[in-house]
């Protein structure tokens, strides 16, 4: 799977589509989390940073974290001075990391990941007493979404139901599903949910 996102990575920011989804999903996190200048974030499957560097500019601190080599160099490539975002190329599933997070947010990269239970499971391993998760992905759909194919695609979206029992049972609560986006392409449509919860204390 990586091998296809390095493959992707140098033109994967050109046209709106992404572009658009990782604003939207941005103001959806905004609109819902309260995103503090003392706050320690992950992006989990950063890519090229879109989501990341919006975050930046609300916090203390974003790692992006993502298992493409080629797209967290292409993250690296829009650090400055003023606004950085730390590459980091680790499976947070395989090898846990040492830091602790205020919150996790993501998009449009858990669908990549086969085991959900398990992801959860890092997340929550992976923040500190009260962090938070804000992560975006498609409704269920009916495997068309991914124009290219779909290797490397492990879920055609999620039930919210059934993710929200994954969730719990990870040790979340507080678990809300908003709207984020709809991309519209010619035969249909395809709704984008942010899920946020709550680390249990």
């Amino acid at each position: 799977m990586s091998e296809r996102f390095n493959n992707a990575a140098e033109h994967w920011d050109k046209g709106d589509l992404r572009q658009n989804i990782a604003h939207a999903v941005f103001q959806t996190i905004s609109n819902r989390i309260s995103l503090l200048s003392t706050m320690e974030i992950m992006d989990f499957g950063a890519g090229t940073g879109l989501l990341s560097f919006k975050i930046a500019q609300m916090v203390k601190e974003v790692v992006g974290v993502d298992l493409s080599e080629k797209m967290l160099e292409q993250l690296d490539n829009k650090n400055s001075d003023a606004l950085r975002v730390e590459a980091l190329c680790h499976d947070i599933c395989e090898i846990p990391l040492e830091k602790k997070f205020n919150g996790i947010v993501s998009s449009m990269a858990m669908h990549h990941v086969e085991d959900t239970a398990a992801l959860f499971e890092a997340f929550h391993l992976h923040l500190k007493r009260d962090g938070f998760v804000a992560i975006a992905d498609l409704e269920a759909e009916d495997g068309s979404f991914h124009s290219h194919g779909n290797e490397g695609v492990f879920h055609f979206g999620f039930e919210r139901d059934a993710l929200r029992r994954t969730i719990e049972k990870a040790g979340f609560e507080h678990v809300r599903f908003h709207h984020a986006y709809t991309v519209e392409k010619e035969t249909q449509n395809y709704p984008i949910f942010l899920v946020t919860a709550i680390k249990k204390s």
